[in-house]
């Protein structure tokens, strides 16, 4: 009888950095047969060189259907695979056709016409915090509440019902949830999102959900449907992933001298901002499953047609045949190529919106809080661990 296969992912009790199996995955280059929680067994990925290759070769899809693979067998640690359904989960020439609309409204201008406003959302959090007094939680009051007052501003979701995309995205991401919770969440936010579409088309808006119900391409325009499977990525790109990361972020600054340094040189967020996505890693999970769709060799080891990949994204930031020093948090690295939105086609769409609000996040704290500190102990912080992100459960800080 064969061994077991290793569980993936591999969890860590280090709260915010990749867990040693990985390290030695990477240094052994080949890749390694891992079982998920759900689904077949999997190739897991760890190498820079080797990421960037399976995550834009068309080698490598992501239509299930088109490998022939049942869904129930595809290689997951969620329930459910957060962007089923959706353009995310698609070849070319469907996935072409999809992401042409989402880079002709969803556009680089379009995110940056949002930081002004972005910083006025920050800067009143940041007052209520002050009003309020330390001590107090950065993850729910600055953390939590700012990716979700930016995102709905950008799809142009009425206030009254934020708490509905918070709860939702919660469920969907929450890999200890059940299935039946998951599925019903889906559900209920095709449902919303449709109606948001079908809204929109009777009664044009501004906002991004609008723009996408009026875009037209040679004469091509999306669907109701697509709008809202868009609409879903956006959605949890632009919230649970964001809102853990800024007190990861503010976290680890605050262990070390990277907080009074950025108060004390602001020119650095931009490049402190890339240096922390590729230190500290956005997913515990890796990139979304990829499937062989010819046998192929990696590092020595033959895949074949049908086999499943995942590719960590953790591992691959500190690889150090592409990064000096790599073990090293250095706020001011110039040469960058990270890969922590992933790479190539599948390239996260909400990856200029994620940066953008870090950069502001960050820039408001230390000009608005420069003396902030934890107001615990550091060993005594309690994590939020599931098989997609960490985060702090709460994050006291004072000033």
């Amino acid at each position: 009888m064969p061994p077991a296969l290793p569980s993936f992912p591999f969890l860590t009790d280090h709260a915010l950095h990749p867990s040693p199996q990985l390290t030695e995955a990477r240094t052994g280059h080949a890749p390694v047969r891992v079982q998920p929680p759900y689904g077949a067994p999997a190739w897991l990925v760890t190498r820079y060189e080797d990421a960037r290759f399976v995550l834009s070769s068309p080698l490598f899809g992501r239509d299930h259907e088109r490998a022939g693979i049942p869904a129930d067998r595809i290689s997951r640690v969620t329930p459910l695979e957060v962007t089923s359904e959706t353009f995310a989960s698609q070849d070319p020439p469907d996935h072409t056709r999809l992401r042409r609309f989402v880079f002709r409204t969803f556009t680089p201008s379009r995110v940056e016409a949002l930081r002004p406003s972005t910083r006025r959302i920050a800067d009143r959090l940041v007052d209520d915090m002050i009003e309020q007094g330390p001590p107090l939680d950065l993850f729910e009051r600055f953390g939590l509440a700012l990716p979700v007052q930016v995102i709905c501003d950008l799809l142009g979701v009425p206030r009254s019902d934020r708490a509905l995309f918070t709860s939702w995205s919660d469920e969907l991401l929450d890999s200890t949830g059940s299935t039946e919770q998951a599925a019903a969440s889906v559900v209920e936010m095709n449902a919303y999102l449709a109606e948001q579409a079908a809204q929109r088309r009777r009664h044009p808006t501004d906002d991004l959900i609008g723009a996408l119900v009026r875009a037209r391409i040679e004469g091509d325009h999306l669907t109701d449907d697509e709008v809202k499977n868009l609409l879903r990525i956006l959605l949890g790109a632009g919230h649970e992933t964001t809102a853990s990361q800024i007190p990861n972020f503010v976290f680890l600054l605050l262990s070390g001298d990277g907080y009074a340094r950025l108060a004390a040189e602001p020119d650095l967020i931009g490049t402190a901002v890339e240096e922390l996505l590729r230190y500290v890693p956005l997913l515990t999970q890796g990139s979304l499953t990829r499937f062989v769709l010819t046998d192929i060799e990696i590092g020595g080891v033959l895949l074949r047609a049908g086999d499943q990949v995942l590719v960590e994204l953790a591992a691959a930031n500190r690889d150090a045949a592409a990064f000096d020093d790599p073990e090293s948090m250095d706020l001011a690295r110039k040469d960058n190529p990270h890969i922590a939105f992933g790479h190539g086609l599948h390239r996260c769409v909400g990856a200029a919106l994620a940066r953008m609000e870090m950069q502001v996040a960050l820039a408001t704290l230390t000009s608005r809080l420069p003396g902030l500190r934890l107001a615990q102990p550091a060993d005594q912080i309690q994590w939020h661990f599931d098989r997609f992100v960490r985060r702090p459960k709460e994050l006291l800080v004072t000033w």
